[in-house]
């Protein structure tokens, strides 16, 4: 299990860094381990990054960051955690596929920050385990591996399995492993040398509260939201949420308006189009299921709001040439 002591020290963690891959998980995982290194005087950990070809890689950030090799040059006995970010359903290169399973034969403890759990997922090395990513990609992610058990927390260690929703969720993964090897106190030292404290439970929500999130903490608008996300793909008429929340109709429209600057009706497709949006760059669903998923009858209805919302259509958004619009 990932965490447990390890057999032999310095216990080796491989990084494999995909295009576009968000700096700040990977960080994350290096950090609390060079700490602990030097806070225990012991060389209890060390560290190797690599690439599919062993050349340099390019952050989303636009950072480059050279490599110790490509995937052959990873030690055996290592933990392997796959760094993702952006686009990473274009980025999940077969070679690196292939090699996880095989990788995941010899009982490789095999991890994942960020998006790279949707790489794992895609080489079948996820089933019949938990797992989280970061909530802008949950919704796509539930779609694409609907037998996959995505909690949505900040990190999941399940076995030989170990996934962080990215940010720095990655920290508090880290400094778990290190208590559950090394002992609590080192852990705590480790989280106040870098002002990370305390230590988060993995359950812990990624999100910040819906009060903080809308900057309102009326009860009766926080209640009506939660109903909102909770019905995206068929909605709640206006009429239905003022009745469950004990309003008028009138009352309802107030209670947006004077919060949110907005009516209902059009926060709620607001909420709906950011999902579509999600799904459309996270996922291979065609526009129509896209639209059908989001609470969207017709196609054209939804384009029509898409467009209107975003500035371009959904094909646009994808890079589906005019002529290959259906």
């Amino acid at each position: 299990m990932f965490g447990d002591k390890p057999k032999s020290l310095p216990q080796t963690v491989a990084l494999v860094l995909l295009p576009e891959f968000t700096m700040m998980p990977v960080t994350s995982v290096i950090e609390p381990l060079r700490i602990a290194n030097r806070l225990s005087e012991q060389n209890l950990y060390r560290w190797t990054i690599h690439s599919v070809d062993a050349q340099p890689v390019a952050a989303s950030s636009q950072m480059i960051t050279m490599v110790n090799g490509d995937l052959e040059t990873i030690a055996p006995e290592a933990a392997v955690i796959v760094c993702a970010g952006l686009n990473v359903q274009h980025h999940t290169d077969k070679r690196v596929l292939s090699w996880l399973r095989k990788t995941a034969r010899r009982g490789t403890q095999l991890g994942a920050v960020c998006t790279g759990a949707h790489v794992l997922a895609e080489a079948g090395l996820l089933d019949g385990y938990r797992c989280t990513i970061h909530w802008e990609n949950l919704p796509g992610f539930s779609e694409a591996f609907p037998e996959i058990k995505a909690t949505g927390g900040l990190f999941e260690i399940d076995g030989d399995r170990f996934t962080s929703a990215g940010g720095t969720t990655a920290i508090d993964m880290m400094l778990t492993m290190i208590a559950n090897q090394h002992g609590a106190e080192l852990a705590s030292s480790v989280a106040e040398a870098i002002l990370h404290s305390p230590i988060r439970h993995h359950s812990e929500n990624q999100r910040m509260s819906l009060p903080a999130r809308i900057g309102a903490r009326h009860p009766k608008l926080v209640s009506i939201i939660e109903k909102m996300e909770d019905n995206l793909e068929d909605p709640l008429s206006p009429s239905l949420l003022a009745k469950q929340a004990g309003l008028s109709t009138r009352q309802l429209e107030r209670l947006f308006r004077r919060y949110l600057d907005r009516s209902p009706k059009r926060y709620y497709l607001e909420l709906r189009l950011k999902k579509s949006r999600s799904l459309l760059l996270q996922t291979d669903m065609s526009v129509i299921n896209v639209a059908l998923a989001c609470g969207f009858s017709s196609p054209s209805h939804f384009s029509k709001c898409y467009r209107g919302f975003y500035g371009r259509t959904p094909y646009r958004e994808r890079g589906v040439p005019v002529s290959d619009q259906v």
